[in-house]
């Protein structure tokens, strides 16, 4: 027999839901998943394999969830520590400055090998487990990307040489296109080459926001190893639940962004400013945590906007952003749903 309060429970998820399905159906949303959230290296000892499988698929279910409610999906992944453990493996000491590695010639090789070999392949074999139609690619596939090498630049009053680095010049997303309008969900490596075809590495979080960008994407989702930006590195318990563009710099400026969240938090502002409406941090790990992100008011991670203070007099108080969001610089909670949406209207898309 089954249990009356969890069925109530998942009808009035099931209700909840509803709204935010009709309001993102045909839209276009750009999935980055990081390869700390994939579980990891894997392939060292058999255990360690299944939790990154295990890992991989509970987040494919919920992009197919997404998929099958007719949202556009774009997956961007990376391969940080699978290339990592490439290099390690090799005996290549990986080397990183402000959270970004640095690329030279062998670095470049492992980078080919995990990002357009081990980790895409990997990733489609899981979508096909689980009924997802993916094709993947790279940013070098019919000119998807185009960088040029960055040049050196000073860090901490030191030059820095980045290598085979790639900064991005532009993005023709018309192959991105065809493959959403046949129904598919592109799997992109972000792995780039300039115009003479020199290849470069491109970071998974610079080219999911260009990416989103290009494709007019309503949100871009970060699914990373911590469960969102944390006021205090390390401690989920100071989760920043709602900030904007003010907000994150206030957090860089007072050291919270550490290592890997860096380069995040750059490309959440170069998504922002090129129109895409809203950015979101999640934790890969927390169960169903895209969906909480995307079909609830209170959410699963950190939400990030231009302007929570404008978002907020636009009349999105109460519907997941809480008043005088905008004066603070993040917000305990997103709200459990205002009066507009308990009496069926349809949620403002901020609010989740």
């Amino acid at each position: 027999m089954k249990d009356v309060g969890q069925q109530s429970a998942a009808v009035a998820a099931l209700r909840q839901a509803v709204p935010y399905i009709r309001l993102f159906k045909g839209k276009t949303f750009v999935v980055k998943v990081g390869g700390g959230a994939l579980g990891g290296a894997s392939g060292a000892r058999p255990s360690g394999a299944e939790a990154a499988a295990q890992a991989t698929v509970a987040v494919l279910e919920q992009v197919h969830v997404l998929h099958q409610v007719g949202i556009r999906v774009v997956l961007v992944h990376g391969g940080g520590p699978q290339s990592t453990a490439l290099s390690l493996a090799m005996g290549a000491e990986p080397r990183f400055v402000a959270g970004r590695r640095i690329t030279d010639d062998a670095a470049l090789e492992v980078a080919t090998l995990v990002l357009n070999g081990a980790v895409n392949t990997r990733l489609l074999a899981a979508c096909r487990a689980v009924g997802l139609p993916a094709v993947g690619l790279s940013g070098v596939a019919a000119g998807l990307i185009l960088a040029r090498r960055r040049a050196p630049v000073t860090v901490a009053a030191a030059v820095v040489d980045y290598g085979h680095v790639g900064d991005i010049e532009a993005v023709d997303p018309a192959v991105l296109e065809t493959l959403l309008a046949a129904g598919m969900v592109p799997v992109v490596s972000p792995l780039s080459a300039d115009e003479r075809g020199a290849l470069l590495n491109v970071n998974a979080d610079t080219a999911a926001a260009a990416l989103a960008v290009a494709l007019r994407a309503e949100k871009l989702l970060l699914l990373t190893g911590a469960p969102g930006i944390l006021e205090r590195p390390g401690d989920p318990s100071s989760l920043v639940s709602l900030t904007d563009l003010a907000g994150l710099a206030r957090l860089r400026e007072r050291g919270c962004l550490e290592d890997g969240m860096l380069p995040k938090a750059s490309s959440i502002e170069a998504a922002l400013r090129g129109g895409v409406r809203r950015v979101h941090i999640v934790g890969a790990a927390v169960p169903d945590g895209l969906l909480a992100e995307v079909f609830t008011n209170e959410g699963a991670g950190t939400l990030v906007v231009a302007d929570a203070a404008a978002a907020a007099a636009g009349g999105l108080a109460g519907a997941g952003l809480p008043p005088g969001a905008g004066a603070s610089l993040a917000a305990p909670a997103r709200g459990a749903g205002g009066a507009g949406e308990a009496a069926g209207a349809q949620p403002p898309e901020s609010a989740s």
